[in-house]
């Protein structure tokens, strides 16, 4: 009897300990996350709220982004369609002239690779010549919130084994779009990405066709206690007269030191007309950029 009652004592004392241990560790995560936070918001400068970005379909620049700050970004991706496989790349260089004002220039790339003899794939291309502004109109880090207003240029570009031989413009796609995020305490962040596309292609000197396509995306991330890391889904959704289309994407990011983290996405369609799976990589570089 006095064996067990022994035992019970040292499993309580245990039980004690490591709740304490539990307890310490999540003060602790807790106070990384408002240092975190708060390196992020109280900077000299206008209020800026941390958010986390979205992977693919990412921001212009930070919401509520602050004069000077700057970023590199190196994308690879792989698309398996029904006929062929398509890989893609970007490069892109986006930053702040002014608080709350963010610029981008992006080149994106792609390669096809037909699956079967007899099938003719896309050819490979240089896709457009791609630039955007973002201005974030409301920032409250008193409701966690940010929104902005946006726009995207892209001058389409013929294939290149097309150069000098058809127009080097093909046509031009016309993309407003509106986003808001809101942090939800110290971990769980939400964000809408929405507007049109407006595509416009070039035949000669006329317009041949135009058609329009809502783009939807909705996004769910949990940064992890203490770090920039991060994991999350992405719902894109695109709509137009005759279709419905949405990809899922999970995805995670994981820093690699102060100033360089890396992003790793998997597309899952919802219905496989066309695509199938997908996967992504996004390198993300900030030049300047330290924590404490």
């Amino acid at each position: 009897m006095r064996f067990i009652l022994l035992l019970l004592l040292f499993f309580l004392a245990i039980c004690s300990t490591n709740a304490q241990n539990t307890d310490s560790t999540q003060i602790k995560n807790d106070k990384l996350d408002d240092i975190y936070i708060r390196e992020t918001e109280d900077k000299p400068g206008r209020d800026k709220v941390l958010h986390a970005e979205p992977l693919y379909i990412d921001l212009i620049r930070d919401l509520g982004a602050r004069k000077g700050e700057k970023e590199w970004n190196v994308g690879l991706g792989i698309t398996d369609n029904k006929n062929f496989d398509q890989y893609t790349a970007l490069v892109e260089y986006e930053f702040a002239p002014i608080d709350r004002l963010g610029l981008e220039v992006e080149l994106p790339f792609s390669i096809s690779y037909p699956t079967e003899s007899a099938v003719v794939a896309p050819k490979s291309k240089l896709n457009s010549f791609k630039l955007a502004a973002q201005y974030s109109f409301f920032v409250s880090e008193k409701l966690n919130t940010s929104m902005a207003v946006g726009y995207i240029h892209e001058f389409e570009l013929t294939n290149f084994s097309s150069y000098g031989k058809e127009r080097l413009f093909t046509g031009n796609v016309y993309n407003p779009f509106f986003v808001a995020a809101k942090r939800w305490g110290q971990n769980f962040h939400t964000l809408l990405y929405t507007g049109p596309q407006l595509f416009q292609h070039f035949a000669e000197n006329r317009i041949e066709s135009s058609h329009t396509i809502w783009q939807i995306n909705s996004n769910f991330h949990y940064m992890i206690d203490g770090t920039r890391n991060f994991i999350g889904i992405e719902f894109n959704k695109e709509l137009s007269r005759q279709d419905f289309d949405m990809t899922i994407r999970p995805q995670m990011r994981v820093g690699l030191a102060e100033n360089l983290l890396i992003g790793i996405v998997t597309g899952i369609p919802i219905k496989r007309e066309n695509e199938r799976f997908s996967t992504f990589l996004r390198l993300i570089y900030e030049p300047g950029h330290k924590t404490k």
